[in-house]
């Protein structure tokens, strides 16, 4: 898993609240186990027509918003079914970074384990963020090591996060690369284990 220190990147805003799972990647584009082709699938009924064509209303249609980084968007985001090809989504068409009043917490877990920056501020200082994405500057700087957020006009809001979580997004380790940082110590207990209990190895 890559990485997140500090994000300079577009900020597009999506006003909407209760964004379920369904929404951010429609059941159709769940036959893959591959993280990689997702971004096709995002907020597809948003993004196309009924007859596949872009809708131009659609802010990560719109010129301005398009390679936006960071997402600002309503309450609830991520509720609905459990599917971690929410992420996977976002993170394939390149957004690294949602930022919200709240999460569902299963989404809010997904992201943690894939690399996607779930950032939870006030209801007001959300608000700006919306105002702000919607005037000529659209940049947003996302600093997880000084938990901050740096809106397109300068304005810095702190947010809350857990600390275990915030290490390992700052180290990029999912719940495999955490287990791997143990290796030495579990090859040494399973070593000792073989002398001890041999008759466990020869199921």
């Amino acid at each position: 898993m890559k990485a997140f220190t500090k994000l300079d990147a577009k900020l597009a805003p999506l006003p909407l609240a209760n964004i379920d799972t369904d929404q951010i990647i429609p059941k159709q584009f769940l036959k893959t186990v591959e993280r990689e082709g997702l971004a096709k699938g995002l907020f597809y009924d948003f993004h196309f027509d009924a007859e596949g064509k872009e809708k131009p209303d659609f802010v990560l249609n719109r010129p301005e918003f398009k390679s936006a980084g960071v997402l600002v968007t309503g309450d609830n985001f991520g509720c609905g079914s459990s599917r971690e090809h929410a992420p996977w989504a976002l993170m394939d068409f390149g957004i690294s970074c949602v930022i919200s009043t709240s999460f569902a917490d299963i989404f809010f877990n997904n992201c943690f384990q894939n690399g996607l920056l779930p950032v939870v501020l006030k209801a007001d200082e959300v608000e700006t963020l919306m105002a702000e994405a919607k005037g000529g500057n659209h940049m947003v700087t996302v600093d997880l090591e000084s938990q901050t957020v740096v809106s397109p006009s300068g304005k810095t809001f702190q947010f809350e996060i857990d600390p275990k979580a915030r290490q390992k997004m700052l180290q990029g380790l999912d719940a495999i690369g955490e287990t791997l940082i143990s290796a030495v110590d579990i090859d040494v207990y399973e070593s000792r284990r073989a002398l001890d209990r041999p008759w466990l190895e020869k199921a």
